[in-house]
């Protein structure tokens, strides 16, 4: 177990080491869902394995994109143990715990015990917490399991530089990921653990479609960012991630015009796009994963149409620059 003390924080070096300075994008696959609605584990397996051998650089399995808000415990421990059998090693498989703190260490546990590397620790449901109380649930998931733990803000999850300070103290908490996108709060979070927590603590983009703030990102430093667009379009995203690692902002910018902004501003159209637009996606590229379950919903036929001009757009993109 791991315990709190008032120093440097302990950093699980494997995890940390493998996600620090990626080859590849972040990938948050899908869950994939049969006719039946049930998990469908052999094409989950398949999507997992082809975002390994496309490039990326770690699997998030059971996160946001993957429904995690969906899934019953069984499905989601079977789940992060498929995405670990298919990673085959290569790359580290983080799984997402979440809800109250009991069933967010419940799941935590259970994403140990499917051989998951580490943990996103996604918001509590639905209260509304002070600081004193967000960090308390943090320490005690953090706590639950060896695995290394990335706590992620967004919605009613977010935190005070000296809370995240706090949390970077904290034996096994490893990084941050921003899913809110307050930059001035970004650049004070960043400079205050830097100033007051010795060691590295990784930051990541957590925005949907990272893609299209990840230059502002940069300029703060954080260089991990999530992408959902590798679910569907891992050619696509692997060229702008490469663009921005090689610092050749007009193959970035090609691609921000043409591509994500179209795509982003599809996904607006619909709430819960962020997911059900990305699964869409995954299946014009010739994968069944299913269908989003309740509450989210199908994006209708015409967004599906315009999806699949936009995927063609950004592969012409892509092969004007090869």
């Amino acid at each position: 177990m791991n315990v709190h003390r008032q120093g440097a924080p302990v950093t699980s070096a494997p995890l940390a080491a493998r996600l620090r300075g990626p080859r590849g994008p972040l990938f948050f696959p899908v869950t994939a869902y049969g006719p039946d609605g049930s998990v469908d584990l052999d094409v989950y397996r398949a999507h997992v394995r082809r975002g390994v051998e496309a490039g990326a650089a770690a699997v998030f399995a059971c996160c946001g994109t993957g429904e995690f808000h969906a899934l019953l415990p069984e499905e989601f421990e079977a789940c992060v143990r498929a995405a670990v059998e298919a990673a085959g090693g290569r790359v580290p498989v983080v799984a997402g715990a979440g809800y109250g703190t009991a069933l967010a260490v419940r799941y935590a546990h259970l994403a140990q015990a499917a051989g998951a590397d580490g943990l996103l620790a996604m918001p509590p449901y639905l209260v509304i917490a002070g600081q004193e109380g967000l960090l308390r649930h943090y320490r005690e998931v953090a706590a639950a399991t060896d695995l290394p733990v990335i706590v992620y803000q967004r919605d009613n999850a977010v935190f005070t530089p000296p809370t995240v300070a706090e949390l970077a103290r904290t034996d096994g908490i490893i990084g941050f990921k921003d899913g809110l996108g307050d930059l001035d709060l970004m650049q004070r979070i960043v400079s205050a653990v830097r100033t007051e927590v010795p060691g590295d603590f990784l930051y990541f983009n957590g925005l949907p479609t990272a893609e299209q703030t990840q230059l502002a990102y940069r300029a703060l430093g954080i260089t991990l960012y999530s992408s959902a667009v590798f679910c569907f379009a891992p050619e696509i995203a692997l060229a702008f991630h490469r663009a921005l690692r090689e610092g050749d902002e007009s193959t970035a910018r090609r691609l921000l015009d043409g591509f994500y902004r179209p795509f982003v501003e599809l996904r607006a159209q619909g709430r819960g796009y962020a997911v059900a637009l990305v699964k869409a996606g995954v299946r014009l590229r010739g994968l069944d994963v299913g269908e989003v379950r309740p509450p989210l919903h199908e994006p209708s036929e015409d967004h599906v149409k315009q999806l699949a001009q936009i995927i063609e757009r950004g592969y012409a993109l892509i092969e004007e620059e090869a």
